[in-house]
């Protein structure tokens, strides 16, 4: 086995994963708070096509509390991916 095999095998060997464990925690988290803003997003349906209900489409709910839920949603998830891992001790 020549020199440089031997130097990859053992940069693979000692590499580490991407996302510690801890972060897929937070990863999971994010995505769990970005579909609950997703579900609040939902609704305003209408058995007829032609009775347009803007209180339902335009409620608070749906222009203000659920982007904002989303955009902590992706927050978090930037936070679990740019975080370090902390060292073993």
């Amino acid at each position: 086995m020549s020199k440089e095999t031997k130097h990859i095998e053992k940069a693979v060997i000692e590499s580490k994963p991407v996302i510690a464990k801890d972060n897929y925690k937070i990863v999971i988290a994010g995505l769990a708070i970005t579909v609950i803003g997703f579900l609040l997003m939902m609704g305003g349906y209408t058995d007829d096509p032609n009775h347009f209900k803007p209180e339902e489409v335009y409620s608070f709910r749906r222009i203000t509390v659920a982007p904002t839920v989303i955009v902590i949603g992706l927050i978090v998830e930037i936070y679990a991916i740019m975080r370090k891992p902390k060292a073993k001790a």
